[in-house]
């Protein structure tokens, strides 16, 4: 599955998928952007390279290489990169959401 710009600096691009689980691969530039949100899907994120600010349910931390968060359903978040830097997002349900914006 080719990768998708999603945002200014970000791109990503689904590993794999079934009807319970997907996982994701997500590149950020320096200073790059994943904005606020929440979805009804648990997340677990690996930062594969480089350091981010996540930002969760309110309170901001720093992760860097190696470093891993969970998310339960309904929690807003998002990240910043301090360097370019990428993640590996794995969800379960699948996010229909993001399949349905790849056919648009």
């Amino acid at each position: 599955i080719p990768w998708e710009s999603v945002g200014p600096g970000v791109r990503r691009r689904i590993l794999g998928y079934d009807e319970q689980l997907m996982m994701i691969a997500v590149e950020f530039k320096k200073g790059s952007i994943g904005p606020l949100h929440k979805h009804p899907h648990r997340q677990v994120t690996y930062v594969e390279s480089g350091t981010f600010e996540v930002q969760i349910d309110g309170q901001k931390k720093v992760q860097r290489k190696g470093d891993c968060f969970y998310l339960p359903p309904n929690i807003e978040h998002g990240v910043v990169a301090l360097e370019d830097s990428s993640l590996g997002d794995v969800f379960t349900p699948v996010r229909e959401d993001i399949l349905e914006s790849r056919k648009k």
